[in-house]
């Protein structure tokens, strides 16, 4: 029997699922990334057996570490995580470089039950107001850098927009999908997809982005500055359907072609994704180790000092005199 013939690169269907597609727009100075999330990212909702709005925002943000991590040209590790007044009131998600993804949610379900009730599960409802945290962490011998952008009852998409405008100055547009896939036989599986395109042209003072209408009446027109190129990118990233980010046949090369084929788009070898907990039974040794013996024996059950880990959900017994004397 002849092996199957895989797709090559740029070919439909070369991504598949749980790659970041790097891409580049050479006529609209447009860089980006594109994904498709599919086992992986079902792997990670599916362990903690989420509600399902909590699922859907966790989706979320793990596609955003993901096509925001995937660009570190270093090692080390990229952190998004909320903190908000919500129901919802944290989400962390996490990608170690190249492509090692864990998150994990926190809620309060009375909150949530009666917020489902009301059909207020809208992401800014779930989330309220807080902040939105994001961290490069090269290592621990490096300071970590962190940019912080408010959450006050916008969505995800909008707060990252809102980030890369003020933190990184970089003209910035992004889309991010999530929800559940039927498959036959009846069962359900996660999915989430995203892109995010970003304007970089040689001279930099192209890249100057329209005023912030000033209010008091002021009749600032924040597109009229936007350069043309960015304007026309802009307007076609705003053009993709939430179905195009879910659906497995459309495909990241597939999408691609969609938006930027009168202007030809060139993509790049993908970054695989992997649901990959970075958690070692060494590692939580060691943090128990540096615990005093009074803040030890808080953690004992039934004999032993038990720690699950909050992404994976592992659970780690040890026996509490191996850490006689360790303060």
């Amino acid at each position: 029997m002849n092996a199957v013939e895989q797709p090559e690169l740029g070919e439909y269907g070369h991504a598949g699922d749980d790659h970041v597609v790097p891409f580049q727009v050479g006529d609209l100075d447009t860089r980006g990334r594109v994904v498709q999330m599919g086992p992986e990212l079902d792997a990670i909702l599916s362990r903690h057996a989420y509600p399902q709005p909590v699922s859907r925002l966790l989706a979320e943000v793990v596609v955003l570490v993901a096509l925001l991590g995937t660009s570190l040209k270093f090692n080390g590790k990229f952190i998004v995580q909320t903190k908000t007044d919500g129901p919802v009131d944290m989400l962390v998600a996490d990608l170690t470089v190249p492509g090692s993804l864990r998150a994990y949610a926190r809620f309060d379900e009375t909150r949530l039950d009666v917020a489902v009730a009301a059909g207020e599960t809208k992401p800014e409802q779930l989330l309220g107001n807080g902040v939105l945290a994001l961290t490069i962490d090269q290592g621990p011998q490096t300071q970590r850098y962190q940019g912080i952008v408010a959450l006050d009852g916008a969505s995800l998409e909008d707060v990252a927009r809102t980030y890369f405008r003020q933190s990184e100055q970089i003209p910035t547009d992004i889309r991010l999908a999530a929800g559940q896939q039927v498959l036959p036989g009846g069962n359900e599986i996660w999915r989430a997809g995203g892109i995010v395109a970003q304007f970089l042209p040689d001279a930099p003072e192209r890249m100057r982005m329209g005023d912030l209408p000033g209010g008091d009446g002021d009749e600032i027109d924040p597109e009229a500055a936007i350069d043309d190129a960015w304007q026309e990118a802009r307007l076609l990233v705003g053009t993709v359907e939430d179905l195009e980010l879910l659906d497995p046949t459309v495909g990241s090369e597939r999408l691609l072609n969609r938006l930027f084929h009168e202007h030809g788009v060139r993509v790049y070898e993908g970054v695989e994704l992997k649901d990959d907990c970075s958690c070692s039974r060494k590692k939580i040794e060691t943090v128990l180790t540096s615990l005093s013996d009074d803040e030890r024996a808080e953690s004992v059950e039934e004999g032993q000092i038990k720690v699950r880990c909050e992404f994976c959900s592992t659970e780690y017994a040890f026996d509490p005199a191996q850490f006689a004397g360790a303060d």
